[in-house]
């Protein structure tokens, strides 16, 4: 049997029946906000439906789960990284290469900058979430580990691809880290010195 909403939602109409009246966006939005007033473990699948107006059967069509929510639309980007990565001319090195599409990837318009701190907020420091997180770092690796891979002329699973993959992902959490601790600093900027300091293999720490 599902769970009831909680009681502080129970008054809001729940549309069922029909086809889905909002969107993906708009339903991460009312989720974020019920995991700020309530927070992330306190919330539940049937409080963010009902805070929504929509049915859970509804929820379930747009997110897979709870955790889900947090990582939005984390499988479209990771596809057009890839994309990225395959416009990349041939004669760029590898690490420069890694180095300018993760920066992009991770470019937003200002105006959804506050958004993205509230998501890796939630990310890098909800214990709830880090399981479900390590396999979403695992597929960002993938996709590293896959342009390594092809460049070099090697399979995905050999050494010098998930090294790469690895160290790159290591190099980006303690950027954004840093990031959520620097209330006016620029991701973009500390991504890009973070990943320079990776390329020349930290020789400028010598």
């Amino acid at each position: 049997m599902a769970a009831e909403p909680s009681d502080r939602y129970r008054d809001r109409p729940v549309r069922r029946g029909r086809r889905p009246a909002t969107s993906k966006h708009e339903l991460e939005r009312v989720a974020f906000d019920l995991f700020e007033r309530a927070g992330f473990e306190d919330t539940t699948v049937d409080d963010i439906a009902a805070a929504a107006g929509i049915g859970r059967r509804t929820f379930f069509r747009y997110f897979d789960s709870k955790n889900d929510v947090v990582w939005g639309s984390f499988t479209e980007q990771l596809d057009a990284m890839r994309e990225q990565f395959g416009r990349c001319s041939a004669d760029q090195p590898i690490m420069a290469a890694l180095r300018e599409v993760v920066v992009n990837f991770n470019r937003f318009d200002p105006a959804e900058v506050p958004w993205h701190r509230r998501r890796m907020e939630l990310i890098l420091r909800v214990p709830a979430l880090q399981a479900h997180s390590t396999l979403r770092y695992a597929e960002w690796r993938t996709v590293v580990a896959e342009f390594v891979a092809d460049r070099l002329g090697l399979d995905v699973d050999a050494l010098i691809p998930r090294t790469v993959s690895h160290a790159t992902l290591g190099v980006c959490i303690a950027a954004y880290e840093h990031w959520l601790t620097q209330a006016d600093a620029r991701l973009t900027d500390i991504l890009d010195d973070a990943l320079a300091s990776l390329a020349g293999g930290f020789s400028d720490l010598a």
